[in-house]
């Protein structure tokens, strides 16, 4: 098989970024999802271009590909989590998100990244679904014209509880914004088998087309909550078999953000589980 494995350094911040950079590679992973986050690359923090620069060729010397993704859960509020987002009620709030992204796709361009991520957020008490959708078109626009001017795939990811939770909310995003080539999908395969009525290997199999960053884990059926692998329901040999035929180039990145406490072990055992199956079609 040909998939990419990765880390989500959401789940290693308790390490300094050359520590966990230097611990994936050592583990034998091909690349990092790298969330823009204070502790590791703030993406709000004087001489970002010259600190991601040093990033650049932190992971050359190490050969480690990487996407860019934006879940930082305080990075632009320290009281909200994950706010503003593009849906907020104050427009300055949007334009702050929107900021937040296009950033993003410039430090995804200037690191090589394989994508941009970003996702929706939830939406605000009181707001009607329809405002909340035309608000989410005005603020993502020009983060879409950002990732086509820097040839960056914007990898949205549907997030349960958010105005895009699915499948369908990410085609209705698609067709509602004309189909832009830049706007892609990021599929978490746990939010699958969360909430999806298809298996996660069929979700695979629909969101081919569409595919520019996965993110794995095991889950439980209708509960939202990351866990590592074994302890969750899903089947995983479908599912890679499955992403393997697809012919995806990017990232697969194992998404564990709240255990960063056992972050080193967990990256460790999680390689070997997806490696097992990988060869021999079972899990270690």
């Amino acid at each position: 098989m040909s998939i990419r494995l990765g880390y989500g350094t959401n789940g290693l911040t308790d390490l300094r970024l050359d520590d966990a950079l230097g611990l994936l590679a050592d583990l034998g992973y091909d690349g990092v999802g790298l969330t823009l986050d204070h502790m590791h690359l703030d993406p709000l923090a004087p001489d970002l271009a010259a600190r991601t620069r040093r990033v650049a060729g932190r992971l050359a010397e190490l050969g480690l590909g990487v996407t860019v993704e934006t879940g930082a859960r305080y990075v632009l509020d320290a009281r909200r989590k994950h706010g503003p987002t593009l849906l907020d009620p104050d427009p300055d709030g949007r334009r702050a998100r929107t900021a937040l992204l296009v950033t993003a796709v410039q430090v995804a361009a200037d690191l090589g990244a394989h994508a941009a991520h970003c996702f929706t957020g939830v939406v605000p008490e009181g707001t009607a679904t329809g405002i909340a959708w035309d608000r989410l078109e005005e603020s993502l626009t020009p983060v879409v014209a950002a990732a086509d001017a820097a040839g960056i795939p914007l990898a949205l990811e549907p997030e349960p509880g958010h105005l895009v939770a699915d499948l369908a909310g990410f085609h209705r995003l698609r067709h509602r914004l004309g189909d832009p080539g830049p706007l892609g999908l990021t599929l978490d395969i746990g939010h699958c088998q969360c909430l999806e009525s298809d298996p996660p290997a069929d979700c695979v199999r629909a969101a081919a087309p569409w595919l520019r960053h996965v993110q794995i884990e095991d889950m439980r059926r209708g509960v939202h909550e990351h866990l590592p692998f074994g302890d969750g329901e899903i089947d995983f040999p479908p599912v890679l078999d499955a992403l393997d035929a697809t012919g995806y180039q990017g990232l697969t990145v194992v998404e564990l953000p709240r255990h960063s406490h056992a972050g080193p072990e967990l990256a460790r055992t999680s390689i070997e589980f997806l490696r097992a199956v990988l060869k021999n079609g079972v899990p270690a």
